[in-house]
C-alpha cells in the first residue's frame, strides 16, 4: 500500500487521505449513534456549526495525515512492518505516551489564556454527542496533531501497533462523548477498568473543567490529584 501511495501525485494522496479521515469519521458517528440507540437515549441532532466544524477538523486531520506521510516518505518517521510479539508492547507504550502527552497538554490549556482563547469552545458543549469528539478549535486540532507526529517520531514503532492505537483512540474518543455511560458500576469498579477513561470519566470533565484530564486513563488525574470519580 505503501509502494502505491508512493507512485502517486501529491493531488491524489490529499484527495486519499481526505476519503480516509471521513470514512474513520463516518464509522464512529454511526458506532456511536448505534450505542445510544441500544441504550434507548433521546439522540439529538447535530447542529449545523457542529457539522461545519467537524468538516473542518477533518480537514486539518487530512493535512496532520499527508504530513506524516510526508514524514515518514522521508526518514523523519520509521515504522517496522513485522507482525511479531512486541506489536502489543508497542501498542502499549503508544497509547501510554500518548495518554501522558495529551493530559499534559490539555491540562496545560485550561491552566493558560489559551483556555478561553481556544479550548473553551469545545467546551461549549457540556452535555456532548459524538460528533462533538470532532468539534475542537482548529489550533487545538493542529496541537493534537502536533503532539502525534513528534511521538511517531521519537521511535520506530509497528505499523500494526499504530493501526491498533489509532482505532483505540478512535474508541475511546466516542465513548467519551456519549453522553451517557454504557458501562455497568460492578465492571468499572474492577482492575483494570477502574484505571481507564470512561465515558463517565471524561463526561465529568466537560461538566467540571479543573477534574479529569486524562484520555484513555485516569492514571496522571490520580497521580496529580486531578481525578474525580
Amino acid at each position: 500500500m505503501l509502494r502505491f501511495l508512493a507512485t502517486l501525485p501529491p493531488l491524489k494522496l490529499w484527495a486519499i487521505f481526505l476519503a480516509e479521515n471521513l470514512f474513520v469519521t463516518t464509522l464512529a458517528l454511526l458506532f456511536g449513534w448505534l450505542i445510544l440507540k441500544l441504550s434507548n437515549k433521546p439522540i439529538k441532532r447535530a447542529s449545523r456549526n457542529e457539522i461545519l466544524v467537524c468538516m473542518l477538523t477533518n480537514a486539518i486531520n487530512t493535512a496532520i495525515t499527508y504530513a506524516g506521510y510526508w514524514l515518514f516518505k522521508h526518514n523523519y518517521i520509521t515504522l517496522t512492518f513485522q507482525l511479531k510479539w512486541y506489536t502489543l508492547l508497542d501498542f502499549l507504550l503508544l497509547f501510554m505516551l500518548m495518554d501522558l502527552a495529551m493530559f499534559i497538554f490539555h491540562y496545560f490549556i485550561h491552566h493558560s489564556v489559551i483556555y478561553k482563547a481556544i479550548h473553551k469552545f469545545h467546551h461549549h458543549y457540556a452535555d456532548p454527542i459524538p460528533i462533538d469528539l470532532f468539534v475542537l478549535h482548529p489550533v487545538e486540532t493542529i496541537g493534537f496533531g502536533s503532539l502525534w507526529l513528534i511521538i511517531l517520531a521519537l521511535y520506530s514503532f509497528n505499523f500494526y501497533a499504530v493501526l491498533i492505537y489509532l482505532t483505540v483512540n478512535v474508541f475511546f474518543g466516542i465513548m467519551g462523548h456519549l453522553g451517557i455511560e454504557p458501562v455497568p458500576a460492578s465492571v468499572r469498579k474492577m482492575a483494570p477498568f477502574k484505571y481507564l477513561g470512561t465515558p463517565s470519566f471524561h463526561h465529568r470533565h466537560h461538566l467540571e473543567i479543573d477534574f479529569n484530564f486524562g484520555f484513555y486513563t485516569n492514571i496522571w488525574d490520580r497521580l496529580f490529584k486531578t481525578y474525580k470519580p
